[in-house]
């Protein structure tokens, strides 16, 4: 696990507090960068995907595909603040479908003798039952977790950004010092090689600044909870 992410497993951690059992069930639904994970299916694409798989009596699949449609609902919950209530009704119903394909291959496995089968079956089935009586708690962590996930990961791009703008900036002005009709002198040298260093501490220092911003906002979250 990188440094990202033991920052962000940190961040959940005091997100649940003491909730140790909230936060076993988030830190294995959860993502760090949610845009990245998630199908990019719309979320009706993915329950109709499920759908038919029950329908074809494919119910190892269904179980699959349901907890991509659960994932992506709640991370859209988390995003669509106004229409909460409708979202946790349709999470209810996808928790719901999801134990029932659950128990259809809990029977057969039993019938097969496939022991093995039933210990993540039941996992499983203490997910659903866990985020349906604790929805709220879930939506609640799971919305100041991606908030600040996605406003990390928006720096991030931009600072990115600005530092190559800032590093193709120095390549065009070493273009230009090496061309042959440029006459170089050892000042100009030094005072270019000070400007770069100069540069790389600004970089340093924006990056600090950004640190700084992120972890401020992180406390007041916290402070807030509380």
């Amino acid at each position: 696990m990188g440094e990202k992410e033991k920052k962000e497993e940190s961040w959940l951690r005091q997100l649940c507090g003491d909730d140790v059992k909230l936060y076993d069930v988030l830190a294995s639904s959860l993502f760090f960068d949610p845009i990245a994970a998630l199908p990019k299916e719309d979320l009706g694409v993915l329950i109709e995907a499920a759908e038919k798989s029950v329908k074809d009596a494919n119910y190892e699949e269904a179980i699959t595909k349901y907890r991509w449609a659960l994932d992506k609902a709640i991370f859209e919950a988390t995003q669509h603040q106004e229409e909460k209530d409708r979202y946790i009704k349709l999470i209810q119903d996808l928790l719901s479908k999801s134990t029932q394909a659950t128990e259809k291959v809990r029977e057969k496995a039993e019938k097969e003798g496939r022991i093995d089968r039933l210990g993540s079956l039941g996992r499983g089935t203490e997910y659903c039952k866990f985020v349906s009586e604790r929805i709220e708690d879930v939506l609640e962590v799971a919305r100041h977790f991606y908030d600040e996930t996605l406003k990390v990961l928006g720096e991030k791009e931009r600072g990115e950004t600005r530092l190559e703008e800032k590093r193709e900036q120095r390549r065009k002005e070493d273009t230009e010092r090496k061309k042959p009709e440029e006459k170089r002198d050892k000042k100009g040298e030094k005072e270019r090689r000070e400007k770069g260093v100069e540069e790389d501490r600004e970089e340093e220092r924006e990056r600090q600044r950004e640190k700084e911003t992120g972890e401020a906002r992180r406390k007041k979250i916290l402070e807030a909870r509380k």
